[in-house]
């Protein structure tokens, strides 16, 4: 009511009201013969009239008072549909303006109830659309990033390798010991090559949340004890140790796929190695709970800056920005890592401070929950 107070001229004010007694006044004049008629006819109506007079002039007041408020609300009716046509009007004119491009443009939102409303879904409608725009671009970008970073690190190896290659096919080298050292660098390369590519197939297999998994019970704490098998000789070859540290144990299997789930472990005892070599230790723990085992994967060398954490998981992101082939890998590990946690309804952080950087895995045992 307010709005529509405010939304109506003040010079009308007078108007309706002169208006309001004039009809008011009209409608006596009509009436008063009415009344008579009924009274010289009526017996009862006459009754009636007689004790109504008994009031005095109260009576009469209060009646033309209602009929004056009836005509001053007819015209306040009037007014409520204009300003309800103003306001579809504006509305349709924002709308027009947005559809046209401007999605920085937001439909205004009065205090007319069904109006309102309309503006609000308007409104949600042009922030999905504008969340989805920025996805797009944020998409893109991705896109781009992609390629350049594939690009970088493709082109890379490939020169070392051509550039090798000519010398060994142009006969530019001293003896046999430094044809063999060429090769072998050839040879290192290729493998970077077929190990990045392969990180490229895997990343984008299990980015598609369809992705097929052989889910089974898998027992965590004897695919923790083969990992460390595994590793040891490279462990050891770095100087460091590796150990394993659990709870009493419960029932340590979730349901998952074995393969997917050794490549989690893997890729993060390998970044333990590559950025844990100023520590000694490689620890893993294991704890559990009825519904769900959490491990612990954590080294005691350099510490990920805070400013880079939220962002570890990111594709071909590194912390170390130089993309040297001797301080990282393809850029892909964590991500795949990331991305076959989710796989498994599971989730993953990583905490760095006190010169130390543990990333957590969390696995529901029955491989449905969501975290």
């Amino acid at each position: 009511m307010k709005k529509v107070i405010l939304f109506i001229p003040k010079w009308k004010f007078p108007i309706y009201i002169l208006l309001s007694a004039f009809l008011t006044g009209l409608t006596a004049i009509a009436l008063i013969p009415t009344i008579r008629y009924l009274d010289t006819e009526s017996s009862r109506v006459s009754d009636f009239i007689e004790l109504v007079g008994s009031f005095g002039s109260a009576p009469l007041v209060l009646i033309f008072s209602v009929i004056f408020t009836l005509y001053v609300l007819l015209f306040f009716r009037y007014e409520r549909k204009r300003y309800r046509e103003y306001l579809i009007t504006k509305m349709v004119k924002e709308i027009k303006h947005i559809a046209e491009g401007h999605f920085d443009q937001k439909v205004t939102v009065e205090d007319e109830q069904r109006i309102g409303e309309i503006g609000n879904n308007i409104n949600n409608i042009i922030l999905q659309a504008e969340q989805a725009i920025a996805d797009q671009k944020r998409s893109a970008q991705i896109k781009n990033d992609l390629v350049t970073n594939v690009a970088h690190d493709l082109r890379s190896p490939l020169t070392s390798i051509v550039g090798y290659l000519n010398l060994i096919n142009g006969d530019q080298y001293k003896d046999e010991v430094e044809l063999r050292h060429y090769i072998q660098i050839v040879y290192n390369k290729a493998e970077s090559l077929h190990h990045l590519i392969n990180d490229l197939f895997e990343y984008t297999f299990v980015q598609n949340r369809e992705a097929l998994m052989n889910e089974v019970p898998i027992n965590i704490e004897e695919m923790l004890n083969q990992m460390i098998v595994q590793y040891q000789y490279q462990v050891q070859n770095a100087g460091m140790e590796m150990r394993l540290f659990q709870s009493s144990p419960i029932n340590p299997v979730v349901m998952g796929d074995g393969n997917k789930l050794a490549r989690v472990f893997e890729n993060l005892i390998q970044n333990a190695i590559r950025y844990g070599k100023d520590g000694k230790y490689i620890d893993i723990k294991l704890t559990e709970t009825e519904e769900m085992a959490e491990i612990e994967i954590a080294n005691y060398g350099q510490v990920i800056p805070s400013a880079d954490i939220p962002h570890i998981f990111e594709r071909f992101y590194r912390v170390e920005k130089s993309r040297s082939e001797y301080t990282g890998g393809s850029g892909l590990g964590l991500a795949i890592v990331k991305s076959i946690v989710e796989l498994h309804n599971g989730q993953i952080e990583v905490k760095s401070s006190s010169g130390k950087t543990a990333f957590i895995v969390k696995l529901w045992k029955n491989g449905t929950n969501e975290i």
